[in-house]
């Protein structure tokens, strides 16, 4: 049989097949493309299963090639990396002002991500209702002022008062296998919930002490939606470490970088601070944001003290 897995705890797999959803486990270890992974299978691949005589059970025996996947370094195990999901059609990345606040660094190192394999992004603000001091208003229209331009729009809701949900009720999730990713408490299960009512993701508070978030999913699942397409819950995300990247090949990952390759005097330009650098260039006359140039940076350098 064939399937597609909806639900991973770990060494058990969910798979969804003509035959309605079959728990499976994995049977030896797969290579893949010499990736050293935590998950071997990852929420959203397609594999190949047979039933185990006389169990009700079954196992997978191939995975098939993946058209394209999100992936992250491992915080566990040094040099592993782990798959979010993988054939996706597009990602939302939900983040918070505050309790918990993302940085413009996780953010861009998760676009990095999505880039690497031009699946299209979408920033959602949760928790907008609690958005009231003014430094808190002004991260929020920096928010707008950096990615809306560039391609990844950005999205107002608060979703446990249902404000601005209609922004993602609409086509754009119908036939579509969307993951939504972010900070553990920025409300990934309760926009969830509200999206897929069956789907009862148990939600926490913040934590008072700590404004922080706490883990509420603990494993990934995926979730049919009545319209058709599929929404992928993720556990809450501390750090999004990205895998090994070449100094040269980090440029394609930020979109209004991208546009001007090519066009530098010296073919391996980095764009720190070489002479005839179209880039900075661009960046001294505003085309490109600084905050962004400064994220381009910071894995740069990140990469470069790894090796």
């Amino acid at each position: 049989m064939k399937g597609r897995v909806v639900k991973s705890t770990g060494s058990w797999y969910t798979v969804k097949t003509d035959q309605g959803l079959i728990n499976s486990r994995l049977r030896g270890k797969f290579k893949q493309d010499d990736l050293k992974l935590t998950n071997p299978i990852a929420v959203g691949d397609y594999v190949e299963l047979e039933m185990e005589a006389g169990q009700a059970s079954s196992v997978i025996n191939e995975i098939l090639p993946r058209e394209n996947y999100i992936i992250r370094k491992s915080t566990r195990k040094t040099h592993f990396s782990h798959i979010i999901a993988s054939n996706i059609d597009q990602a939302f990345l939900m983040v918070t002002i505050s309790q918990p606040r993302t940085s413009l660094g996780f953010i861009d190192r998760f676009l990095v991500s999505t880039e690497s394999f031009r699946i299209p992004a979408t920033i959602v603000v949760n928790k907008t209702d609690l958005v009231k001091k003014e430094k808190e208003l002004d991260f929020l229209e920096l928010l707008h002022e950096i990615y809306d331009p560039i391609g990844y729009p950005v999205l107002e809701i608060s979703a446990l008062n249902d404000k601005d949900l209609d922004l993602l009720f609409n086509e754009s999730l119908r036939g579509k296998t969307t993951l939504i990713s972010g900070h553990s408490g920025v409300g990934k299960s309760t926009l969830l919930n509200k999206l897929v009512p069956h789907a009862t993701q148990s939600t926490k508070e913040i934590s008072k002490f700590s404004a922080k978030g706490v883990h509420t999913t603990t494993f990934a699942e995926m979730f049919e939606l009545e319209g058709g397409g599929y929404l992928i819950d993720t556990p809450g995300i501390k750090e999004f470490g990205i895998l090994d990247i070449d100094d040269f090949e980090l440029s394609h990952y930020f979109v209004e970088i991208r546009q001007y390759l090519g066009q530098c005097r010296y073919n391996n330009c980095q764009h720190i601070n070489e002479p005839g650098c179209i880039v900075l260039q661009k960046l001294e006359e505003g085309y490109i944001h600084p905050n962004r140039y400064e994220s381009y940076l910071n894995i740069l350098y990140e990469e470069d003290d790894r090796r």
